[in-house]
């Protein structure tokens, strides 16, 4: 039971401080949309930069976050020497990445269509090497239970981060009567990564610095598949907005990205309410995989998952109209996406809970092929469609690869890891929900603000009552519950 309140409180610590700290870097939207213009390019440079930080990131880690976990919990392993071990190996890629990017900047900035800036890629360069590097003494704290320090470090980076794109921004231009560069987004990740590696010097000193390379060898023969899963996983979040200017040969393809990656983040807002449930929903499954009744439990989750990612999405359609006030005025052309993606977030999200499977049979290699090929569905729709679409197809190839991932997860899970899920149920949400999104865009679309918000909300109040009257178990809730267990409710 004590393992169990640890569990719970150091989950609680590291997701509030995820949900919290996305939600504060969310507020760097309207700030980014209403300096730059969507005409000048600005975000969608922003957007493609970080997309490819992104990818980067799960290179030049290699796994080896998830590595360290592994053989620093095993049996006849010295966790120091397999610290001190990834450290060195994590370090030293990292610096081999930064020497090779200032070597070859010019082709390599003239490659990615920054030939004239090429300080964005150079920056982006030594920032996520940076970032790697840190990932591991990251890993180190979560090893040692030490989920405040961890949780100080990310939200005392994103303090930073704001409080300095604020100054750059809004202040600075007001103060010496310059128009806002772009860059200084990536100046400022720089330096608020650079100063937190400060942060780390307990994590850093005190020690051996050791390379085994028996163990290294060990250890990359396990990171491998980590890497795969990785690299996949995350192409499915970013390959639209690394291929877009790629492939949509137009002089305004940045302006365009930056009007889909604008949109694109007011379905986000829909990520930061799931995650919540993802938070608390992973220690529970593992917690459970022991018990008798463990499928049937998985099953009712599903259930619960769905229906609670349909509300947030039917939620955020419902007032889109006062939302789409988060980015600037002439992002709004992209507002059409938004329904697009958060579908694509809810099937990512199933895909999350179908996951489990593998995971708990130990059969881990076939994530690496589920994601890897709802990537090659995704990169082959952008690459097909991109040029005629544009990024209307972006959200589109979203929807493919997560739907290709979801459904090859389930049919394959149900031959070795069969679990009943209550499929009618499911669908019956779905279909409500289906319809209720087609009465709130004509609202949307043909009514004034305020009486689309009104309709949209009687709208919103049908899925929930009719959650309420189906599955939500009113016999748990305090005072609530005690009259309806006398009435003998209990759908659950």
């Amino acid at each position: 039971m004590a393992n169990l309140k640890s569990l719970a409180k150091d989950t609680a610590i590291y997701g509030l401080s995820s949900i919290v700290g996305r939600f504060l870097n969310y507020l760097l939207v309207p700030l980014y949309t209403a300096k730059l213009s969507a005409e000048s390019g600005g975000y969608g440079v922003i957007t493609n930069v970080y997309a490819y930080t992104a990818l980067l990131l799960v290179v030049l880690t290699y796994g080896m976050e998830t590595t360290f976990f592994r053989f620093a919990n095993k049996e006849g392993e010295r966790p120091e020497r397999v610290y001190s071990t990834i450290l060195i190996s994590v370090g030293s890629t990292s610096l081999l990445f930064v020497a090779l990017v200032l070597a070859f900047i010019g082709p390599i900035s003239s490659f990615m269509g920054y030939a004239a800036h090429p300080s964005y890629v150079w920056v982006m360069a030594v920032t996520v090497a940076i970032d790697a590097f840190q990932c591991i003494p990251f890993a180190y704290l979560r090893h040692k239970k030490r989920p405040v320090k961890f949780a100080a470090l990310k939200l005392l980076f994103i303090v930073m981060n704001i409080a300095l794109n604020l100054f750059c921004f809004v202040a600075l231009p007001e103060m010496t009567g310059r128009p806002t560069d772009v860059g200084y987004a990536f100046y400022i990740n720089l330096a608020c990564t650079g100063s937190i590696t400060f942060c780390f010097w307990r994590e850093l000193t005190g020690f051996r610095y050791v390379f085994d390379r028996a163990l290294m060898r060990r250890m990359l023969s396990y990171s491998w598949p980590v890497l795969v899963l990785g690299i996949a996983g995350i192409l499915n979040q970013t390959a639209d907005k690394i291929l877009f200017p790629y492939v949509y040969k137009a002089p305004d393809a940045h302006q365009q990205l930056g009007i889909y990656g604008a949109a694109s983040k007011i379905a986000m807002i829909m990520a930061m309410i799931t995650q919540a449930f993802r938070y608390a929903y992973e220690p529970f499954v593992f917690g459970k995989s022991r018990d008798k009744d463990n499928r049937e439990t998985y099953a009712r989750a599903m259930k619960y998952f769905v229906i609670f990612t349909l509300l947030a999405f039917l939620a955020v359609v419902a007032y889109t109209g006062v939302l789409k006030f988060i980015i600037g005025r002439d992002y709004w052309s992209g507002l059409r996406v938004v329904p697009i993606v958060m579908a694509a977030e809810i099937m990512m999200g199933v895909y999350f809970n179908l996951s489990f499977w593998y995971k708990l049979t130990d059969r881990t290699i076939w994530g690496a092929w589920f994601s890897g090929a709802g990537c090659v569905v995704l990169v082959a729709v952008n690459i097909i469609f991109v040029p005629r679409f544009g990024y209307m197809a972006c959200a589109w190839a979203g929807v493919a690869g997560y739907a290709t991932a979801m459904l090859l997860s389930y049919f394959v899970g149900q031959r070795y890891y069969p679990i009943n899920y209550p499929l009618g149920r499911i669908f019956s949400y779905v279909a409500l929900a289906a319809a209720l999104f087609c009465g709130m865009a004509a609202a949307n679309s043909r009514l004034p603000l305020w009486g689309a918000l009104a309709v949209n909300t009687a709208l919103l109040g049908v899925f929930a009552a009719y959650t309420v009257r189906r599955d939500f178990p009113l016999s748990a809730l305090p005072v609530v519950g005690r009259r309806f267990s006398k009435r003998g409710e209990h759908r659950l």
